[in-house]
């Protein structure tokens, strides 16, 4: 069984919470066993078991984010051991990349690893949430069968779980402790309602700034943002002078829709109108948005999707047909 260790900022609980969803299958396959601190049992000294835990790690995983490069645990204590014994061949170090940050810089000492998801490309930012993480299980296991290749062809590691030596006032925690602790969440109205507004407000900077780049990337391309009120907004395209798309966005209170966020062809946003919307749904540890499908036939009405990926939903209704002509 492959040791894996995680690294992360509690502000990305969430984060680590989701991934941990979907490594269950790696978990059942007996393939891997996850370590993070929520795991240290009552009575232990925080640091030595750290300490122990990230010794005796196959592969760490970073979960990186601001907050993790602000932490100075985690980039200077955590990080930096975890780079040493992976320059001395005792362990994999792969950074996962959650939320946009300065990961790349020359004095992130894992910037020239590899990172997941696919081509670095923050969690946060993926459409879908299921996408991003069964992407980041399909290249975690590549590494597994990376490592067990290495492993098979070189003598056994120094440290393994067999033989480590534990400090005296460190207990061995994974036995008999099971690391599925994790319980549904529960959301309020409260929840649900603050998540909507946050959601609007990202989709009209979303809106507005992708109008300013449009129109000063292509010669010819003029655009409009219209403000409307807080809870909507208009965008007009124009070729040549000429309207050639245009939308309104609102956000619905469940007043004439179910509460969500509507799309019409109608820059003025009008409230009983609609050509597609986003509804608000939720499973045991997030809020997210579902679209109706009416843009797409109906197929996208399994997606999860996150601010951004509402987002890029509704530009695609307003910039397809601009495309296509």
């Amino acid at each position: 069984m492959t040791s894996i260790f995680v690294s992360y900022s509690h502000k990305d609980e969430q984060f680590r919470e989701e991934l941990e969803v979907h490594l269950a299958m790696l978990k059942r396959e007996g393939s891997i066993d996850v370590w993070h601190d929520r795991r240290i049992v009552a009575g232990s000294q925080i640091d030595s078991t750290i300490d122990v835990e990230l010794e005796r790690s196959d592969i760490v995983l970073l979960l990186i984010s601001p907050d993790f490069l602000a932490s100075s645990y985690c980039f200077d204590v955590e990080v930096q051991r975890a780079m040493q014994l992976r320059d001395q061949g005792k362990c994999e170090v792969i950074p996962v990349i959650l939320r946009p940050c300065d990961w790349q810089s020359a004095n992130a000492p894992f910037s020239k690893l590899l990172a997941v998801p696919k081509d670095g490309m923050p969690v946060s930012k993926w459409p879908d949430k299921d996408d991003v993480f069964l992407d980041i299980v399909k290249q975690l296991r590549k590494a597994l069968e990376a490592l067990l290749v290495k492993s098979t062809s070189k003598s056994p590691r120094r440290v393994t779980s067999t033989n480590i030596l534990f400090p005296s006032n460190v207990p061995h925690i994974d036995i008999p402790r099971s690391s599925n602790l994790r319980l549904a969440k529960t959301f309020t109205d409260v929840d649900k309602d603050r998540f909507l507004d946050e959601a609007m407000k990202y989709v009209k900077r979303f809106f507005e700034q992708s109008l300013l780049e449009l129109k000063e990337r292509n010669e010819g391309i003029d655009t409009r943002f219209i403000p409307i009120d807080h809870n909507a907004f208009g965008c007009v395209i124009y070729r040549d002078g000429k309207t050639v798309a245009k939308c309104g966005i609102r956000l619905n209170t469940g007043r004439y829709f179910g509460k969500g966020i509507s799309y019409t062809n109608d820059e003025s946003a009008p409230e009983n109108t609609m050509q597609e919307s986003l509804s608000l749904n939720y499973d045991e540890q997030s809020l997210f948005l579902v679209p109706m499908g009416m843009g797409y036939g109906g197929v996208q009405r399994t997606a999860k999707l996150s601010f951004n990926g509402a987002s890029e939903y509704l530009w695609e209704l307003l910039i397809s047909p601009l495309q296509r002509s």
